[in-house]
């Protein structure tokens, strides 16, 4: 259990580190900065996502789902206005951002599932 949190914690910690590399408008100055990073955007994931989604559900029904993608991108981008040495520079660089953090996260899923078979 504390093992696959760990692997969880740096492998998006190190995702932040390629994200910011491969796009325009997100920058993370180091390690340390992209392991406070990792932390944070987990505890938001944890405690603001349901309520946004359940509170935008209507929206969210309409766009097929597709309106979570949005919901990702905002706290991807709200939790760069309060870290200092993590920056997004807009909504679009928070967008691609977190879908290419959840991507990786459910490919990190994917393989901890795979090792526990």
């Amino acid at each position: 259990m504390l093992m696959n949190l760990l692997i969880r914690w740096f492998a998006t910690a190190a995702t932040l580190l390629i994200i910011a590399y491969a796009v325009p408008g997100i920058t993370v100055t180091g390690v340390y900065i992209s392991l406070i990073t990792a932390v944070v955007l987990g505890l938001v994931n944890a405690i603001l996502r349901p309520i946004l989604v359940v509170l935008t559900l209507p929206i969210n029904v309409l766009t097929l789902g597709l309106f979570t993608f949005v919901i990702n991108g905002l706290m991807f981008w709200f939790v760069a206005s309060f870290i200092d040495g993590f920056a997004v520079a807009g909504f679009w660089a928070a967008f691609v951002g977190a879908f290419l953090l959840s991507l990786s996260g459910w490919l990190v899923n994917m393989l901890i599932q795979q090792d526990k078979k």
